[in-house]
C-alpha cells in the first residue's frame, strides 16, 4: 500500500464524518410526529442540522410504542429522532406559537405534519411565518395533499398502501393482499421531502429565498409504484400479487 493511499474502513470513516457535517450550521424546526416526518428530519440531522423538534405537551406518540423500550422510551420513538433537541410547547397557546416563531425567524427549515389547515388555526401557516423570515424552506407532509377531497383526512401508511396499489402487488398470488413488514410509504415519503429540502437549500443559495414543499404519502406511493405503474401505463397491463416471482424477469425466486 502506498503512503497516500487510505484503508477502506479509514476511507469509510472520512466519507461519514464529511457526511455529517454537509449541514453544519442549518437550523430546523421539526414540528411533525409519529414517523415520515421525523425520520426526514433525522436525516438532515445525521448530515450536521440542528434539529429542534416541538412535541406536545404529553410528547410524541410514539414514545410510548412499545415494548421494547430502553429507560422508558420506545425503540420506536428512539430509531427515528436520533441527532434532537427537543422542546413541549403547547402550539394551542399564544404564549406556545410565540415560541415556535421566535424559533422560525432563525430557521432555515421548518417540517410540519398536520393535516392541512391546521398550522394555519395556529397562527403559524406559510404565509405567516414568511412575513417573518422570507428564507425558510416550510415542508407539509400530508396524507393527500393541501388540496382535493380527502385534503383534510389523516393519512395512515397502512391505508395508502391500499389505496395507492402497494397492497395489491405485495404477497403471493393465492393469498390476500398484505401491507410490507415496515411502514414503507411513511418512509419513502421521509426520503423524498428530505430530498426536496435538499433541493431547496441548494436553490436557496442562488435565490435567497426559501419556499414552500408540499410531500403527501399518497403521492408518494404512486410514485413509486415505478416499472409496475408504467408497465400499466404502456402496456395496459395490471400488476398482480407474485410472491417473490418477477413480471419481467426469471429466474428472480427466492
Amino acid at each position: 500500500m502506498s503512503p497516500t493511499s487510505s484503508p477502506p474502513t479509514l476511507a469509510l470513516q472520512l466519507a461519514v464524518a464529511g457526511l455529517t457535517k454537509m449541514l453544519k450550521g442549518i437550523q430546523v424546526l421539526d414540528l411533525t410526529r409519529v414517523l415520515a416526518g421525523p425520520y426526514c428530519s433525522m436525516l438532515l440531522g445525521d448530515m450536521g442540522a440542528q434539529v429542534i423538534k416541538v412535541e406536545s405537551i404529553t410528547g410524541d406518540d410514539t414514545r410510548k410504542w412499545g415494548p421494547p423500550c430502553l429507560k422508558g422510551e420506545s425503540a420506536y420513538y428512539l430509531g427515528v429522532n436520533r441527532n434532537k433537541k427537543s422542546i413541549a410547547v403547547n402550539l394551542k397557546s399564544l404564549d406556545g406559537q410565540q415560541v415556535v416563531k421566535k424559533i422560525a425567524q432563525k430557521a432555515d427549515v421548518l417540517i410540519e405534519n398536520f393535516i392541512p389547515g391546521k398550522m394555519s388555526e395556529f397562527n403559524l401557516g406559510y404565509e405567516t411565518l414568511n412575513k417573518i423570515n422570507s428564507k425558510l424552506i416550510y415542508t407539509s407532509i400530508t396524507g393527500y395533499g393541501p388540496t382535493g377531497p380527502f385534503a383534510k383526512k389523516p393519512g395512515y401508511d397502512v391505508i395508502i398502501e391500499a389505496e395507492g396499489g402497494l397492497m395489491h402487488i405485495t404477497g403471493e398470488d393465492n393469498r390476500p393482499p398484505v401491507k410490507v413488514g415496515v411502514a414503507i410509504t411513511d418512509l419513502t415519503t421521509g426520503l423524498y421531502a428530505h430530498g426536496a429540502i435538499l433541493a431547496a437549500l441548494f436553490e436557496r443559495t442562488k435565490s435567497g429565498q426559501g419556499q414552500k414543499i408540499d410531500v403527501s404519502l399518497l403521492e408518494c406511493q404512486v410514485a413509486n409504484l415505478a416499472n409496475i405503474g408504467h408497465n400499466y401505463l404502456l402496456g395496459g397491463l395490471e400488476a398482480q400479487r407474485l410472491g417473490t416471482e418477477h413480471a419481467s424477469i426469471v429466474p428472480y425466486q427466492v
